[in-house]
């Protein structure tokens, strides 16, 4: 399946509703090069009342239905369109990350058809699997931290090259 129209979507209508969220999880993580799929996307955002109204209006311009599932952490909004299976969770709060300021300050901008999406870095989706210590996390958790040294060692080589012009 080919994530990128539907990033193109959502990206479009965050931007239209103006509700600042930041991609996370292995989504994020597969768009910084690491070998991961996932079937949804997760975001990170603030949650005020306002930014509660502006998650509605997405939803209703998706065409899709806001769910509250139970979860311990009950800081999830899961928004689901039926039509084609289109999952987005939206979460105030996530294991190992203080505060959805300082990672949107770390987070990395991608672009899509003019469409920019705010990432959260390798650095940050690693310390939150960790911290969140679930089966499924540590499965990941190998292939992320390889993925951030490459990208490390590559940002190096490129500094490497401009230095020695």
């Amino acid at each position: 399946m080919d994530a990128k129209p539907l990033l193109v979507e959502v990206g479009r209508l965050l931007r239209r509703v103006n509700l600042d969220a930041v991609l996370i999880g292995n989504a994020a993580a597969a768009l910084q090069g690491a070998p991961v799929t996932t079937v949804d996307f997760d975001f990170l955002f603030r949650k005020t009342p306002r930014n509660l109204r502006k998650l509605k209006a997405l939803a209703r311009a998706l065409g899709a239905t806001i769910l509250r599932p139970y979860y311990p952490a009950s800081d999830l909004y899961r928004v689901v369109r039926e039509t084609d299976g289109l999952q987005l969770d939206f979460m105030a709060t996530i294991h190992g990350i203080r505060s959805f300021e300082g990672l949107r300050a770390r987070a990395l901008t991608v672009e899509f058809d003019t469409v920019a999406i705010l990432v959260a870095s390798l650095a940050d989706i690693i310390r939150s699997k960790k911290a969140a210590r679930r089966p499924r996390d540590r499965a990941v958790l190998e292939i992320l931290e390889q993925a951030l040294e490459e990208t490390a060692r590559q940002k190096r080589e490129a500094g490497g090259r401009r230095a020695g012009r």
